[in-house]
């Protein structure tokens, strides 16, 4: 009886959240464009969509790992040198566009891979293992290129193609098909948590480790896994940064993953593992484009942006510690 209970309480609590949120995001967007008539333009939707595209894969990778009770640290200076990596090869190797994107994936993909062995495997917290992963990739991707910035290939060059993955120019007019990328992914992702082995385990794993260790099932397969979708993820994430903005240098991304985890967190995943939602991790990117974007617009400018974040951030994380004592209590 108690266990209905429980699984009947988490699926309301991330519904009711995610209504929460949802009705969030509906005020903000409202406030700002009565605040700011210039708010309302297609400019401001171009630079909300492209803050967005790169936020939601990390944050995507990070409600996976959040969600088995862990943390990535490495997600914000992980795309850093994951692009890098990959762009190296493409600007002073002469490889194709095609190529360094697999290797920005594919290193994305192994970082998440020795993460995951550090936490599982050799019993690291995971603020301390992905923050070393942090520190590593800052440090390798300065030692790649130098100190210095890597520009993609831009439009009008011979592999300009890559510029037109996630905005494509029809005359004057930028049309931001990147969020046909960033819906397809969250649908996928959202299937694979809530309809596949793969998403159970990762909930279970977070909700109660002993009962599924219990059960037969490889905690640390599916634990590990959550670290590799998140590096992976990242990779993308590396990639949807370079194709926006062209260029990457060794600062770029710092700050991001906790963008990424605020995100996540506002959407409706429990820092204490176990429940969360990739829809409503969408919804939470979404709000943290909109107080980037639309803060300007009234007035306030990076120093307040920073501290209103913080706010909405500790009042999301506060909300999910008084819903876990609240079904603590249930069960």
């Amino acid at each position: 009886m108690n266990t209905s209970i429980s699984k009947k309480s988490i699926i309301k609590g991330i519904g009711t959240q995610k209504i929460v949120v949802l009705l969030v995001l509906i005020a903000l967007l409202a406030m700002f464009s009565i605040l700011s008539p210039t708010f309302r333009n297609y400019t401001t939707l171009i630079t909300l969509f492209s803050y967005s595209y790169y936020i939601t894969f990390m944050a995507i990778g990070a409600t996976f790992v959040i969600i088995t009770g862990g943390v990535d640290l490495s997600l914000g200076t992980g795309m850093m040198c994951y692009g890098l990596l990959g762009g190296v090869l493409v600007v002073e190797k002469g490889f194709p566009v095609i190529a360094g994107m697999l290797v920005t994936v594919l290193a994305g993909t192994l970082f998440g891979l020795i993460n995951g062995h550090l936490v599982v495997n050799l019993r690291i917290p995971p603020f301390i293992a992905t923050l070393g992963s942090m520190m590593f990739c800052r440090g390798l991707g300065s030692v790649v290129v130098g100190g210095m910035s890597v520009t993609w290939p831009m439009k009008g060059t011979a592999q300009g193609w890559f510029r037109d993955i996630f905005r494509i120019k029809l005359g004057s007019v930028v049309v931001p098909i990147g969020f046909l990328w960033v819906i397809l992914l969250v649908l996928i992702m959202t299937y694979i948590l809530n309809h596949t082995k793969i998403g159970r385990y990762i909930i279970a794993i977070g909700s109660n480790e002993e009962a599924v260790k219990l059960s037969g099932v490889s905690v640390k397969k599916y634990h590990i896994t959550a670290y590799v979708i998140s590096g992976f993820f990242t990779g993308l994430a590396a990639i949807a940064y370079a194709a926006t903005f062209q260029a990457l240098a060794p600062g770029t991304g710092a700050g991001l993953e906790l963008d990424a985890i605020g995100a996540a967190v506002i959407g409706g995943t429990s820092m204490a593992g176990g429940s969360g939602s990739v829809a409503g991790t969408l919804i939470g990117v979404f709000i943290m484009a909109l107080l980037k974007t639309g803060l300007p617009f009234v007035g306030l400018q990076a120093n307040w942006q920073q501290i209103i974040t913080a706010i909405v951030l500790v009042v999301a994380v506060g909300i999910d510690v008084i819903k876990n004592k609240r079904l603590a209590r249930q069960r």
